[in-house]
């Protein structure tokens, strides 16, 4: 189940194209405030999908059936970028768990690289639904490596995967590694990977324009 957000929001259109447009971009609070904002709008499409009970809720006149989720999602993000998309979600999610994921590119000198995936702190997985937020799905190999390591680690209901931009390449492979069953929201969906595994038109590097360039691993 593949979900291009921008094709049903007109708003979440007009933030991505804030996001790629590089005289916006500079603006960090701004950036980081559009990635929210996607965030936000997918945990409540994301909603529209989950289990829901009937609970009688006392009121100053009386009592009301009213509509609850059933349980609560586990947020998951790649760290540190995924972190402006994750808090759009708990924005909507309020009352989550929360489950946190160092992933990286390790790069070789000789312009290849690997996903080192080094830290994961989770609450218990089995049977339940988990939520992925990371901006940028270019190859997909972080998602993919923090999918195994969590089916590894537990047996989850089902799993959502929220980014700001997929690259058509990324989405298949997590397909053919993960199977069909995960649902991936995107913002937007581009068709074009470099060899160095970048978006193209895409928007560059969404953690260092949400938080400030890092050092190379």
């Amino acid at each position: 189940m593949i979900i291009n957000l921008s094709e049903q929001h007109s708003l979440v259109s007009n933030w991505v194209s804030e996001l790629r447009d590089v005289n916006v971009q500079g603006d960090r609070l701004r950036f980081r405030r559009n990635l929210e904002r996607i965030g936000e709008v997918a945990a409540y499409e994301i909603s529209r999908l989950l289990p829901w009970r009937s609970v009688e809720i006392p009121t100053p006149l009386g009592t009301h059936d009213s509509k609850v989720l059933e349980s609560q999602p586990i947020l998951a993000t790649i760290l540190r970028a995924g972190l402006p998309l994750h808090n759009g979600m708990l924005n909507y999610f309020d009352k989550a768990d929360n489950a946190f994921v160092s992933a990286y590119r390790k790069h070789h000198r000789d312009g290849s690289f690997e996903i080192n995936l080094e830290y994961m702190s989770c609450p218990v997985l089995d049977d339940r639904i988990i939520i992925i937020s990371d901006p940028m799905l270019a190859t997909g190999a972080s998602i993919v490596k923090t999918i195994q390591y969590m089916k590894g680690e537990g047996s989850p209901k089902d799993i959502h995967v929220v980014v700001a931009i997929a690259c058509t390449v990324g989405i298949e492979f997590i397909k053919r590694e993960c199977g069909d069953d995960i649902k991936i929201w995107c913002g937007d969906i581009d068709d074009e990977l470099t060899a160095k595994g970048y978006i193209v038109p895409g928007l560059g590097d969404a953690g260092d324009l949400a938080f400030g360039t890092k050092m190379q691993a």
